[in-house]
């Protein structure tokens, strides 16, 4: 008989957040936070960084549509019709709805912790005439880089826990760094947002996907697992 054909290997980690970089994304969220709320030194680095970014009027220039495409590396539109794509496949293959229930998790933490945020604080884009917490802002933090962490983090998980061929691990790898940080500086570029709101962002998707991870070890897996009469992991 021959021997079943062995699964690709894995070129790239998991990706889940080491502890104390989830200790380094709380203290960046909360002290960023508060220093926001006092008016302190890092809104008027806000200011000062926005003025410069408004001077280069991208808006208005032949550079808008190219940078605003790269924003949506962290627009949940374009992310979710990438993880329909992968999380169907790898439905289909394995027969588990675990990768389903991942992302479905992941969706559910962003929309509550982020916009909890952003109307919790209530800060106003640049696009208003100074930085302000005032009712009606949602500004803070970017709900585009904390979405491109999260899910691409996901998705990057995904693809290495499952066995991707190397080249979908290596691609989702570096989507999972390279996205939010091309995110970020896009939407800074183009006055979208303040340099802190893509900071906060950053750390808020970390923390959320830390969170997914410790979901996933202590209930989703194992549930799953129980239900399909398999051991736990």
């Amino acid at each position: 008989m021959d021997a079943a054909p062995a699964s690709p290997p894995r070129v790239v980690s998991s990706g889940r957040p080491a502890w104390w970089l989830l200790v380094v994304a709380l203290v960046v969220t909360i002290g960023v936070t508060v220093d926001l709320l006092s008016r302190g030194t890092l809104e008027r680095m806000d200011l000062r960084v926005s003025e410069v970014v408004s001077a280069w009027d991208l808006k208005d220039s032949a550079a808008y549509w190219p940078v605003w495409a790269v924003t949506q590396l962290g627009g949940r539109g374009f992310i979710l019709i990438v993880l329909t794509g992968l999380v169907g496949h790898l439905v289909w293959r394995r027969r588990s709805v675990v990768p389903l229930l991942r992302v479905l998790v992941a969706l559910a933490l962003l929309t509550v912790v982020v916009y909890g945020f952003k109307y919790g604080t209530g800060r106003t884009a640049p696009a208003y005439p100074g930085s302000f917490f005032y009712r009606d802002g949602a500004s803070y933090p970017s709900g585009h880089v904390a979405n491109a962490v999260l899910m691409w983090g996901v998705a990057r998980w995904q693809a290495v826990e499952f066995r991707l061929a190397p080249a979908a691990q290596r691609t989702f790898g570096l989507l999972s760094v390279a996205g939010p940080v091309a995110t970020g500086v896009a939407m800074v570029s183009l006055d979208f947002h303040w340099v802190t709101d893509a900071v906060v962002g950053a750390a808020v998707g970390i923390l959320l996907l830390g969170v997914v991870h410790a979901l996933d070890a202590a209930v989703l897996s194992r549930w799953v697992g129980a239900r399909a009469g398999r051991p736990s992991a």
